[in-house]
């Protein structure tokens, strides 16, 4: 085991893999709700359960890690992740399946935490842009993958096998960094603030609940008022908490600068418009169109594929440019692509309709992406890098699982409103709307990026920034606590053009 790249082979296959898991239950859906007899809103749950566990625990995971050590983190965090697939794939209903994903959720925050740390400490000079060019690289290759990947497993094996295979896949992940990736600690006097994590989970959680719970009983019943309350009380709880904190997950004096709160904004509201409309595509390609689970997943192929080659350029010829102008001219294309979707889809549509405004999607997404951790970066103060990158990641995960909530009550109130037109024009009259929502959203954030964000170009850039992408809390040592990463200015630092 004497290469220099096995802890690379070893971070990468975690990534991957936790990333491939947002998206490749989308083509097996369909079989998912036949086998366990499962309703809409449980299907929704499937999805955002993994999502919303990673959001909520992401940054808390940062702080663990320094701790506890971002190797251990990582392979708990693998262990974690396999056990949970393994229940996933045994799940005999649907509510088990649910609480399983939860708990995937938890593993793969751990693992997404302390991948980008570990490889900031494995590699210098130039292998380490090598190392965080190729990482990025496997996040855009992760978004196109999990949807083909899905069918494939779907269709000749079993909707199960898309948590199964990922037993193999962290055995060998576990393997190699126990063998080669080396233990490295952050600031281990810093506190996690568990008040803050636990404040901030209940509001992410009891909003999507009453979000989708609002869509099936209505907004004004007894549950979905509760919900809601208990969203708002934990939002309140979480900013009293973090003000008064000595070490707090998310220094709220970040979120006065308007530049810094518009970017979190717009990387909740980038993920709730590009990537969760997908599912009902998925969905409307299988059950309508009578397309198999392959050929389903290759459908939405031209957006990730695209996103991932422009982000990849994106990356290395934008990492010094003002990045309110890709990020928001990226957005205006992601809502350009969902609005042409509204504008061409009828009742006789076959599913290349789709292409062209999932190719325009594809090319905001890869302007966008690649430069909106580094925006981040740039928005905060050098002490603050690791708690601003691990901040718009956590706000990403947030956006796709609100945007499940959200677009799922759009589209399950239109099939209810069109009881007595066809399944086809039923499932097109709920596409238009959710891409309708979805474009006027992106619209929207991209006029506002370009309005309020501020810049000279991205943190790389900027004397005494980490490039940290990816990082809970991978920052100087100070009130929040960690390990200060060094710069590297040429790395692509978030050549991301994921779903996740």
């Amino acid at each position: 085991m004497r290469s220099k790249w096995w802890p690379l082979v070893a971070i990468t296959l975690g990534n991957f893999m936790l990333l491939v898991d947002v998206t490749i239950v989308n083509t097996a859906l369909p079989r998912m709700a036949d086998g366990l007899h499962a309703s809409f809103s449980s299907l929704q749950w499937v999805m955002d359960a993994y999502a919303l566990a990673l959001a909520a625990l992401l940054m808390v995971a940062g702080s663990a890690a320094d701790l506890l050590g971002r190797r251990r983190l990582y392979v708990i965090g693998l262990v974690i992740f396999a056990v949970a697939s393994l229940a996933c794939g045994l799940a005999p209903d649907e509510g088990t399946l649910i609480v399983a994903r939860v708990v995937q959720g938890a593993g793969a925050a751990a693992m997404f935490a302390t991948n980008t740390p570990l490889l900031m400490a494995a590699y210098q000079g130039r292998d380490r842009g090598v190392a965080l060019g190729i990482w990025g690289g496997t996040n855009g290759a992760a978004a196109a993958a999990g949807p083909v990947l899905g069918g494939l497993l779907t269709q000749y094996l079993d909707w199960r096998a898309i948590f199964l295979v990922n037993l193999p896949i962290t055995a060998v992940a576990v393997w190699l960094t126990v063998r080669t990736v080396k233990e490295s600690h952050g600031n281990r006097s810093a506190r996690i603030d568990w008040p803050g994590a636990v404040s901030f989970t209940v509001c992410a959680g009891a909003l999507t609940y009453g979000l989708m719970r609002g869509g099936d009983a209505g907004w004004t019943e007894t549950g979905t008022l509760v919900s809601l309350a208990a969203a708002l009380l934990g939002l309140v709880v979480f900013i009293v908490v973090e003000r008064r904190a000595r070490q707090p997950l998310l220094d709220l004096a970040l979120m006065r600068r308007p530049s810094f709160a518009v970017l979190m904004t717009a990387a909740l509201l980038l993920q709730a418009a590009a990537f969760p409309y997908l599912t009902y595509v998925g969905l409307w390609t299988q059950n309508v169109l009578g397309l198999s689970p392959v050929q389903a997943g290759l459908a939405i192929v031209p957006l990730a594929a695209t996103s991932l080659v422009v982000g990849v350029v994106a990356g290395r010829l934008l990492h010094r440019a003002a990045p309110q102008y890709p990020l928001g001219l990226g957005l205006l294309l992601v809502g350009a692509g969902a609005l042409l979707h509204v504008a061409l889809l009828n009742d006789g549509s076959s599913w290349a309709t789709l292409v062209l405004g999932l190719v325009v999607s594809g090319l905001g997404v890869g302007l966008a992406m690649p430069v909106l951790v580094s925006a981040a970066l740039g928005a905060a103060p050098p002490q603050r890098a690791g708690m601003a990158s691990g901040a718009v990641n956590t706000f990403r995960q947030l956006g796709y699982a609100l945007g499940i909530a959200v677009l799922g009550t759009l589209f399950a109130r239109a099939l209810e409103e069109t009881p007595r037109l066809s399944v086809r024009v039923a499932y097109v009259h709920g596409l238009e709307r959710v891409t309708l929502v979805a474009g006027v959203v992106a619209l929207a954030a991209g006029l506002l990026v370009l309005a309020v964000v501020r810049g000279s170009g991205a943190a790389g850039s900027r004397p005494g920034t980490p490039a940290a992408a990816g990082s809970g809390r991978a920052e100087s040592a100070g009130p929040a606590g960690g390990a200060k990463a060094p710069v590297v200015a040429d790395a692509p630092v978030a050549a991301d053009a994921s779903g996740a």
